[in-house]
């Protein structure tokens, strides 16, 4: 991927290639996007996630073992809505992204909504809003994220 910092990325242009690296399933490529000192948080329960991500190498490190242990093989992220604000750091996408699974062949699709801050052509901070009881049914992990659930105090 291209250095961010040799050019003035705009946040439309910085969701287009974060959504990129979603579907190349590119840790790296995603990584690079962020600033060092960056912040990507997941504020809904998301079963085998952490509540947030904090710097630019947990966030590498964090999608590369997500993406690792992951049968899912994304094929198409479709915007429902792009919404730029007054400010111009901050664009929130509504996204279904949808794609195979690798084990069985069958076909996921889940919703989830981002706020991403762009500032210098760097991701800043991020709220990933994820479905994540649709993921871990679409993985047919609901069983066991239930299960776990129930274990907690």
């Amino acid at each position: 991927m291209p250095d961010t910092a040799s050019t003035d990325l705009k946040p439309r242009e910085v969701l287009a290639r974060y959504q990129r690296a979603m579907l190349d399933k590119s840790a790296d490529d995603l990584a690079d996007l962020y600033a060092v000192d960056a912040v990507h948080e997941f504020p809904f329960l998301f079963p085998g996630m952490p509540e947030r991500y904090e710097g630019r190498e947990e966030v590498r490190a964090g999608y590369r073992a997500a993406w690792d242990a992951s049968p899912a093989q994304p094929q198409e992220i479709r915007e429902v809505a792009v919404h730029e604000n007054t400010d111009p750091e901050v664009i929130v996408v509504e996204q279904i992204v949808s794609g195979t699974l690798t084990t069985t062949g069958r076909p996921f699709s889940f919703p989830g909504l981002l706020v991403i801050r762009v500032r210098n052509s760097q991701i800043v901070h991020v709220r990933d809003y994820m479905d994540g009881l649709g993921v871990a049914h679409a993985m047919e992990r609901l069983t066991a994220v239930a299960a776990s659930l129930s274990d907690r105090s």
